[in-house]
């Protein structure tokens, strides 16, 4: 029989997320070094916390045609743009806005889409995979809220930003921890934890789907390759996938404060080919995690629920003679 891993195995409090991060952590007992991005027992040295927040969007702009770079002077009107619109949002204050939101500025390599290949920077979506996605949007819009089971995960405060992630307005940052066996990364969207294996296990059984899939990585030269498949027919990422998704991510210390990071996704029941996306993550060194604090069942949930249902009893009442 097929096993399904639940949500509640996937998401823990904030408290069993930080004690487990507390024994990673004391696994081993070497102290950081940064002295050659090398760790005490040889491996690349990736720890910190770092970045991946971006304006530039993951698919180039249809009007951009086949322009594959920003000018900086392009780049810096699209930064201050939008600094300027947070100022502007309506609700809270303009400086809460600016001190809340990380959307973070054009790639450093001032590329219009995070998507590098294919050349034309956007997803090779097949034909059947748009048909699918018309009728996925048609129904939610249709039936936002007949059960939990209709909001998204992130609604549902179980996932959001998902593996491999895609930036959105806030809370775009990776706080990476290693030991000689394990690399863990923990998400500080929703606060997921993901702990990569280093020694070479086989991926789960494929009757085990998780959330953010299974990851196993390995060393090549200097670069952690960390490859995740056993994704849930219920994930939803930042771009469309299916459980036959396979992902593989590429992280490179190549400075002090910066990751070169890449991801190349495999996905043939939604796309006619595989598609690549690079980012620079830089580091951000006085930059403070707080607790994400939503669970599944929280009162926004009820309360969706709950609207929708004196919605529809209301629409009821009115058409009725």
């Amino acid at each position: 029989m097929a096993m399904k891993v639940s949500a509640d195995f996937i998401l823990r409090p904030l408290s069993v997320v930080l004690l487990s991060l507390a024994a990673f952590l004391s696994v081993s007992a070497y102290p950081q070094s940064r002295e050659g991005f090398v760790t005490p027992w040889g491996d690349p040295d990736l720890q910190g916390t770092w970045s991946y927040a971006s304006l530039t969007p993951l698919q180039r702009p249809l009007e951009l045609g086949d322009k594959e770079f920003y000018t900086e002077q392009e780049a810096a009107r699209i930064n201050q743009r939008s600094r300027q619109e947070q100022v502007d949002a309506p609700g809270d204050t303009g400086n809460y806005n600016v001190g809340w939101f990380d959307q973070g500025n054009v790639s450093a390599d001032l590329r219009t889409s995070l998507i590098v290949y294919p050349p034309d920077g956007r997803l090779p979506l097949t034909d059947a995979a748009r048909q699918l996605l018309a009728e996925r949007a048609a129904y939610r819009r249709d039936h936002p809220a007949d059960s939990y089971t209709d909001r998204t995960p992130w609604d549902r405060c179980i996932t959001y930003h998902g593996v491999p992630p895609v930036s959105t307005g806030y809370n775009n940052t990776y706080l990476i921890v290693q030991n000689p066996d394990y690399v863990a990364i923990y998400v500080e969207n929703i606060h997921d934890v993901r702990i990569i294996p280093l020694d070479g296990r086989p991926p789960l059984d494929p009757g085990i789907r998780q959330w953010n899939g299974d990851s196993r990585g390995h060393w090549e030269g200097n670069t952690l390759v960390v490859t995740t498949t056993n994704y849930s027919e219920k994930t939803e990422l930042r771009f469309p996938s299916s459980e036959s998704m396979q992902a593989v991510e590429r992280f490179t210390r190549v400075a002090d404060d910066r990751i070169d990071y890449q991801f190349t996704v495999e996905d043939p029941a939604t796309y006619s080919r595989p598609w690549t996306a690079v980012r620079p993550m830089p580091a951000l060194d006085d930059y403070t995690i707080f607790e994400y604090a939503c669970h599944e069942g929280n009162y926004a949930m009820y309360n969706i629920l709950r609207g929708a249902r004196v919605q529809e009893a209301a629409e009821a009442a009115a058409d009725s003679p």
